[in-house]
């Protein structure tokens, strides 16, 4: 049951999403819209206290919940940043909105650190509710697979951290943008007069 209210959640947040972006832009609603996005959080509380209810009732701690707390921790951190990302492309795509914009060099280094910082805020929310839920069930009920999960959410941010790292070692350059080297290595250009 855990696994599909999970699912349930996930295509509800698309839903909602798209339904509060088209009455925003489309429909030309946007309080409308608005109200509809702030249904989002909704879900989440659904879903943190069908699995509390779940593990009350005397269901095993499994793996079951511990996805539902990385997914209420991913939701939490990354939650308004991919509604306002959505929202972002949206605009620029169905109502003139500004080209989103494209991220190089340290900028883009930059950007990525911040993604990381949010990964981190993901790992300590999953791994609060997952220690919560460990002392929720008590010693009395095995809970090896919400200390798995921690050591999940973990490894997660380890190797998100390298990827971070990755954009700052090796800096993608601007397509548009030419350096002084490429400048000086152009064939000077004829005039015509």
């Amino acid at each position: 049951m855990i696994v599909v209210l999970i699912v349930a959640c996930e295509v509800g947040f698309w839903v909602l999403l798209a339904l509060g972006l088209a009455l925003r832009y489309l429909a030309r609603m946007p309080r409308t819209g608005a109200v509809v996005l702030l249904l989002e959080p909704l879900l989440e509380l659904v879903l943190l206290i069908v699995t509390a209810v779940d593990l009350k009732n005397g269901a095993p701690a499994d793996w079951k919940h511990g996805l539902a707390a990385v997914y209420i921790g991913f939701t939490v951190a990354y939650g308004h940043y991919t509604i306002k990302w959505v929202d972002g492309h949206f605009a620029h795509r169905f109502a003139g909105g500004p080209r989103p914009v494209q991220r190089y060099g340290l900028a883009r280094a930059k950007h990525e650190g911040k993604l990381w910082v949010r990964t981190v805020v993901m790992a300590a929310v999953a791994a609060a509710l997952l220690q919560l839920a460990i002392w929720y069930v008590g010693d009395g009920g095995d809970t090896r697979s919400l200390h798995e999960w921690q050591f999940t959410t973990l490894r997660i941010v380890a190797v998100h951290g390298v990827i971070a790292l990755t954009y700052l070692i090796w800096q993608k350059k601007d397509p548009g943008r030419t350096t002084v080297d490429e400048e000086a290595a152009r064939p000077p250009q004829k005039t015509l007069r």
